[in-house]
């Protein structure tokens, strides 16, 4: 941003993160279905028909949610798996704690549960969520754990397999949180419960383990 620059112009070029950020908030609340165009303008400070000027369209506006808002953290993971240079426990611990951070400080569970309850009716949500984000972190897991099975640190499996299994229990726990823990049910310290898992997945996998 240049020193002086009108602060309309800024206004102007900040509204997609406005308008992004407002339909994370308001999809994680309402659903897919119920969230309404309206409310999202006026979260964001803009018109409706400004609003129209950078989405045309409900899908449009959460492709665009997942790309800018939720997609970054699967880039991080993704470049922590492709740098690290150490055993295969310790990057596993670091994306585990990302992730239950990620999930701690964000109505990403909210969003989450949105497209898992609405994807029959509304399938490219589940395409796009699919695609942007479960298929680069799944895929990114894999190719970690099949490289740590190369160098003989994690026992013979399906790498796939063992991404999911790792995955798991951070989803049942997420939409254990927006589903049960609203009518009255305790809640789970997610990291806590995040990090016993892992500890728990390592101990099932390592080589030395099946020694």
């Amino acid at each position: 941003m240049l020193p002086g620059e009108p602060k309309f112009r800024r206004r102007k070029a900040a509204r997609p993160d406005e308008i992004v950020h407002a339909a994370l908030q308001v999809f994680a609340e309402r659903g897919f279905a119920a969230a309404k165009l309206d409310e999202i303008a006026r979260r964001a400070g803009v018109s409706k028909g400004a609003l129209y000027l950078y989405f045309e369209t409900k899908e449009d506006l959460f492709r665009a949610v997942v790309e800018r808002a939720i997609a970054p953290n699967v880039a991080v993971v993704r470049t922590m798996a492709a740098a690290h240079p150490g055993p295969f426990s310790d990057l596993i611990r670091g994306i585990a704690a990302h992730i239950a951070g990620v999930v701690e400080a964000t109505p990403i569970g909210g969003v989450a549960k949105m497209v898992i309850a609405e994807a029959r009716n509304f399938p490219e949500i589940a395409r796009i969520w699919h695609d942007e984000l479960i298929a680069h972190a799944l895929g990114a897991l894999a190719d970690a754990i099949a490289n740590a099975q190369k160098r003989g640190e994690v026992r013979p499996g399906d790498p796939r397999a063992y991404a999911l299994e790792l995955i798991a229990p951070l989803l049942v726990s997420v939409l254990w949180r927006e589903t049960f823990v609203p009518i009255g049910a305790p809640a789970f310290d997610i990291p806590k419960l995040v990090q016993q898992h892992v500890e728990t997945m390592l101990r099932g996998m390592s080589t030395e383990a099946a020694a």
